[in-house]
């Protein structure tokens, strides 16, 4: 599950972007200026951040200079070319215009977290062990043979980590685009998965949906 901070004042918006951020799987963490934001981030840094460019007390460029580090998706009525490249060349990581489609933004939340992990090659879940380098396993030290397809499904889980997955969406990644199976042969592998490497607790089941893996 991922912290995402929301930056917005007005108050309509930044609960529909937190019910958003929570059908998502993840953690919404609303503040309503720039002030807040800052208090917010010297806290706890969080794994992405949601910016209104219109805030009362501190421009959203003026705060995206100070958060380099830290993947933004501006979230603003400000739609001017001029606008856009400014915020992207000031460091977002996205940009998306009031109003917008909640499909839009869970589509581009996804993307940046996923994005945000994709050079990732080694994890560690309590005793399990996985370097999508070398394509091995391991728990409390000792090697975990898996088939190439658990292996493929788990690596998928890991570079889209606390990201709910439908099925199909699973299928094409693991299994090919081309794959025409049942879908719930997603359930027999993960079940495996589970069982070989003891992450009942990380594999998570969304119900009538997938799977997401949460570190």
């Amino acid at each position: 599950m991922a912290d995402i901070l929301i930056v917005e004042d007005d108050k309509s918006i930044n609960e529909l972007i937190r019910r958003t951020v929570r059908m998502t799987g993840h953690r919404g963490l609303p503040v309503h200026d720039g002030r807040e934001a800052l208090k917010a981030v010297d806290q706890k840094v969080p794994d992405l951040i949601l910016l209104d460019m219109n805030l009362p007390d501190i421009s959203g460029f003026e705060l995206l200079k100070q958060w380099k580090q830290i993947p933004v998706i501006c979230v603003t009525a400000r739609g001017e070319i001029e606008d856009r490249v400014r915020g992207l060349n000031g460091g977002a990581e996205d940009y998306i215009v009031k109003p917008f489609a909640v499909e839009e933004l869970v589509a581009r939340i996804q993307a940046a977290l996923r994005r945000q992990h994709k050079e990732q090659t080694y994890y560690r879940l309590g005793s399990v062990e996985v370097d999508t380098a070398k394509a091995a396993a391991r728990k409390d030290g000792i090697p975990v043979e898996l088939t190439t397809r658990e292996y493929e499904l788990l690596k998928v889980l890991l570079e889209n980590k606390n990201i709910a997955l439908s099925r199909d969406r699973l299928l094409d990644l693991a299994w090919g685009i081309d794959y025409c199976g049942d879908d719930r042969t997603v359930d027999v592998h993960i079940r495996r998965l589970r069982q070989k490497l003891g992450m009942e607790d990380y594999i998570r089941t969304i119900f009538k949906y997938g799977y997401r893996l949460e570190i």
